[in-house]
This record gives structure tokens, sequence and C-alpha cells, in this order.
């Protein structure tokens, strides 16, 4: 994709998505990068974004091209990172209810 270097997509489960090439799929990267701002809100943008290509592994270069290509498409970013969370919701509170059947 010229107009986003970096970015390629996948099929999967849950439908098309947009991927870092040899990386995670944007969504993930975005999700990282809004974590980061609520846990550091007062950090500098390339501070922020350094903190999250050294704890994903990514260089930085791909995590700005997450962050480019959800600049230009953010509801479609943005829905993903809402749908796991659901689900992630989802499955705490199931593991939750099946914890009580084994505890008194």
């Amino acid at each position: 994709m010229d107009e986003h270097r970096g970015i390629t997509f996948r099929e999967g489960p849950i439908g098309r998505r947009a991927t870092l090439i040899g990386g995670p799929d944007v969504w993930e990267v975005i999700r990282a990068v809004k974590s980061a701002r609520a846990a550091e809100p007062d950090l500098a943008e390339g501070d922020l974004l350094e903190m999250v290509a050294e704890n994903s592994g990514l260089p930085v270069r791909l995590v700005r091209a997450a962050v480019a290509y959800w600049a230009d498409y953010p509801d479609e970013v943005d829905a993903l990172v809402e749908h796991d969370a659901r689900v992630q919701s989802q499955m705490s509170t199931a593991w939750e209810r099946t914890s009580t059947l084994f505890t008194s």
C-alpha cells in the first residue's frame, strides 16, 4: 500500500484488518499507544513512540506507520480495539464465574 508504507492486510475470523508488515495488527499498536498515553499523559510524542517501540520490540518507524494509518482510518482501528476490549471482558467474566465452581 503506497499510501501507508509498512502496512498490509490480513484476513481472519473478524475479517480484513490492517497489519504492520512482519508485525502485529495496527489496532494492537494503537491500543499500546493509547495505554502508554494514559499511563504517561505528560510524555512528549517522540518519547511516547519510543516507549511503545521499546516495549513492543518494533522500530519507531513502524509505530509511526500504525499511528499514521489510524489517523486516516480511526473508526476502523478503534472498532477493533473496542472489539478486543469486549472479548477480554467477556473472557474475564466467564473465568470468574467458572472459578466460583471450584472454590468454597
